[in-house]
């Protein structure tokens, strides 16, 4: 299996693909067009694949129950909620939706990996399972993949991502894949703030959540600042703050949301925790009290030190060591929903850059704006290709 020629060969096509999946973003976990464009292609191959029943994931297998071992690759499929203004041609078609975190590359270069796997499939040593996930921005379709048992017997599972995430100033088209943490868990609370209405006129007669809500938010600032050790990551971010309709009228409640990320259970753990105390504690100084929700979200992503390694070494085979990098320079507080598959078995995510200041693509993920360099994408079907060739040997 020549990886490099061969990936090279399908490069206009990997384009090609991209854009017509850029097109037609949908978010969440519902994405019929998506799923019926992945299924075509799939069909196209004569590839064998099977449908989850809660969302629009599927499965896709090589040499199903084939004896050996069983490796599995990951792509998300689902867009963000943005409204798109890169001006490109081939732009969303759908009204405020956009792939503006490159998903639509994500699946490019897998499909691309499956027809080179396809044409190879007498050579491979065991079974390659696809996993097309739905509703990573949401932190909710890994599990769905989980319950459908894709990881069921597999021996390891690995993923890329593009972009810019690991760093702008990494030249397009170098990947990094280093061990241990990459990206930090993703947990969303909600607080909301009992109070007294009355008119603004005379607080004395009602119980402000509004500046129940103003203390809480200030005291939330002090659980990092002063509970974590600072050579502990650990964010808290308060994103929502909703109350009142009048100027003047003090509500009777106030709503605040936010998120939390750390890579660590334990601080997982204490953060919501303390959340909790801290805002109870403010509300109830004042005559007030809360009702809290934690939304748990997705794990700590830990790349498993040896399938890393070995991703490493697989990447060097496809695009030359000059192109691969083996350390990060610090974790990622962002999230990633493929943690779910790597609670299951070993693994690791590659990170591909994309970042290319001369043609605009050196822009932050989740921008109105954001864009990849198209001429890096034979590299992560060639990256993909090559793991499945040395794991499958």
């Amino acid at each position: 299996m020549n990886v490099i020629d061969e990936s090279r060969r399908l490069q206009d096509k990997l384009v090609g693909i991209r854009r017509d999946l850029h097109k037609i973003p949908e978010i969440g976990f519902t994405l019929p067009k998506t799923r019926k464009y992945i299924m075509d292609r799939l069909d196209a191959m004569e590839i064998e694949f099977t449908l989850n029943e809660e969302d629009s994931g599927l499965i896709a297998y090589i040499n199903k129950g084939k004896p050996g071992k069983i490796l599995a690759f990951r792509t998300d499929m689902d867009a963000l909620p943005i409204a798109e203004e890169t001006g490109a041609a081939y732009a969303s078609e759908h009204e405020c939706m956009m792939h503006a975190c490159g998903h639509d590359a994500h699946m490019a270069m897998m499909l691309g990996a499956v027809e080179i796997l396809k044409n190879h499939e007498n050579e491979l040593k065991g079974e390659i399972r696809l996993l097309f996930q739905s509703a990573e921005e949401i932190s909710g379709g890994a599990k769905i993949m989980v319950r459908n048992q894709a990881m069921a017997g597999v021996d390891a599972v690995f993923g890329i991502h593009i972009g810019t995430l690991a760093g702008k100033e990494i030249p397009a088209g170098t990947f990094v894949i280093s061990p241990g943490p990459a990206m930090a868990s993703f947990d969303r609370f909600a607080i909301t703030v009992l109070g007294k209405g009355c008119h603004g006129s005379t607080p004395e007669n009602g119980i402000d959540p509004i500046n129940i809500a103003a203390h809480i938010i200030l005291g939330l600032e002090g659980i990092v600042s002063r509970e974590i050790s600072g050579y502990t990551p650990a964010v808290i971010s308060v994103g929502t703050i909703h109350g009142g309709n009048y100027e003047n009228v003090i509500p009777d409640t106030v709503q605040i949301g936010g998120t939390t990320r750390s890579f660590d259970s334990e601080i997982r753990n204490k953060l919501a925790r303390r959340i909790e105390e801290v805002s109870g504690g403010c509300a109830r100084a004042f005559g007030g009290d809360i009702a809290f929700e934690m939304k748990w979200g997705t794990q700590p992503l830990i790349n498993d030190a040896c399938m890393a390694a070995f991703a490493a070494d697989s990447a060097a085979k496809a695009v030359g060591s000059e192109k691969v990098l083996t350390q990060m320079k610090h974790p990622l507080m962002g999230s990633d929903d493929f943690s779910c598959y790597l609670e299951e078995t070993p693994g690791a995510y590659l990170f591909l850059s994309s970042s290319n200041p001369e043609k605009g693509t050196d822009i932050d993920h989740h921008s109105c704006r954001f864009n990849i360099d198209e001429d890096v994408l034979w590299e992560g079907t060639a990256v993909f290709s090559q793991i499945a060739e040395d794991f499958l040997a």
